[in-house]
C-alpha cells in the first residue's frame, strides 16, 4: 500500500480529521500570538501558562471533572496570564521571575495531587499524556473540536481586528499610552487570548512543548522577514505547514504527535536559519 493510499484510509475516519483541523488552527493561532511574545520578551510565557493549566487540569481530574474540566482550566489560565503579563513596575518580583515561579510551583502542585489523589491506576501514564500530548490529538470529541474552532477563529479575529494596535503595543507601549490608547484593555486582550490558546494547544503537543509551537515559527520568519506584517504572515504559513506535515509523518511512521511537529519546527528552523546566512554573504 502506497503512503497516499494509506492516509486516504486513515482520513476516512472522523478522529483524524478532527486531529488535523484542531492542529492546524492551533499552530496558527500559537504562531500569531508567537510574533507578539518574541518581540516583547515573553517567549517563556507559554511554557509557565501551559504548567499552570497542566495544575489545574491536575485539579479537574482530582474533582472527577471531564466534559466540564475546560470551565476550570480555562478560567485559572486566564487569570495567570493576566498577572504574568502585567508591567508592575513597582513589582519586587520580575517578570522572568514570576513566570519561573508560577511555572515550577503549578507543575509540582498538579504532579502531587495526581499521585496523592488520582484515582487512575497508571498515574505515570496519565501525567506521560499531559506532558506530551501523546495521544489525547487523537481522541477530540466531535463537541472539543467546535469549541476549538470557535475559540481559535475568535482569537484569529481578534488579532486581525486589533492588529494596528498590537502592533504598537510591541514596539512602544508607552508610546501607545501615551496616545491615548488604552494600553491595559489590549494586554488584557492578549493575556485571554494567550491562555486559550494554550489550554488549547495542550491536546496537541502536551505542556512541556507548547512553547515550541509559540517561538519557532517566530522566529524562523524572522531570520528571512524584517517587517512585522511579513513576519506574521510567514510565521502562520511555516506553523500550518510544519504542523501538517508534522502530524502526516506521525500519522504514516506512528511516531508521537506533538514530539514530530516540534522536531519538524527545528528542521524548518535549521534550513530558514542556513538559507539567511547564504542570502547574507551574496548581498
Amino acid at each position: 500500500m502506497s503512503i497516499l493510499d494509506t492516509l486516504s484510509m486513515y482520513f476516512q475516519y472522523p478522529f483524524i480529521r478532527y486531529a488535523f483541523i484542531v492542529g492546524i488552527l492551533i499552530s496558527l493561532c500559537s504562531s500569531l500570538l508567537g510574533v507578539v511574545l518574541v518581540l516583547k520578551r515573553f517567549s517563556y510565557i507559554g511554557d509557565g501558562l501551559s504548567h499552570v493549566a497542566f495544575g489545574a487540569m491536575a485539579i479537574a481530574a482530582v474533582l472527577h471533572l471531564t466534559s466540564g474540566r475546560l470551565l476550570l482550566v480555562l478560567p485559572i489560565t486566564v487569570i495567570a496570564a493576566i498577572l504574568l503579563l502585567r508591567k508592575g513596575r513597582n513589582s519586587k518580583v520580575s517578570g522572568d521571575a514570576k513566570i519561573a515561579m508560577i511555572s515550577v510551583s503549578s507543575l509540582a502542585f498538579g504532579y502531587l495531587l495526581m499521585n496523592v489523589f488520582g484515582t487512575s491506576s497508571n498515574t505515570s501514564a496519565d501525567v506521560c499524556s499531559t506532558l506530551f500530548g501523546a495521544t489525547s490529538i487523537l481522541t477530540l470529541t466531535s463537541s472539543e473540536v467546535w469549541i476549538c474552532v470557535i475559540l481559535s477563529t475568535l482569537g484569529i479575529l481578534l488579532y486581525i481586528l486589533y492588529y494596528n494596535r498590537i502592533f504598537a503595543l510591541t514596539f512602544d507601549e508607552d508610546f501607545a499610552k501615551a496616545t491615548g490608547e488604552n494600553t491595559e484593555r489590549y494586554d488584557l486582550i492578549v493575556a485571554i487570548v494567550i491562555a486559550v490558546i494554550i489550554v488549547l494547544a495542550m491536546n496537541l503537543v502536551g505542556s512541556l512543548l507548547i512553547s515550541a509551537l509559540v517561538i519557532f515559527p517566530a522566529i524562523t520568519s524572522m531570520q528571512l522577514f524584517k517587517s512585522f506584517k511579513q513576519v506574521s504572515i510567514a510565521s502562520a504559513l511555516f506553523a500550518i505547514a510544519t504542523a501538517t506535515i508534522g502530524m502526516l509523518i506521525a500519522l504514516v511512521q506512528g511516531t508521537p504527535v506533538g514530539s514530530t511537529i516540534v522536531v519538524m519546527d527545528v528542521v524548518v528552523f535549521v534550513l530558514m536559519y542556513c538559507l539567511s546566512f547564504v542570502l547574507r554573504i551574496h548581498v
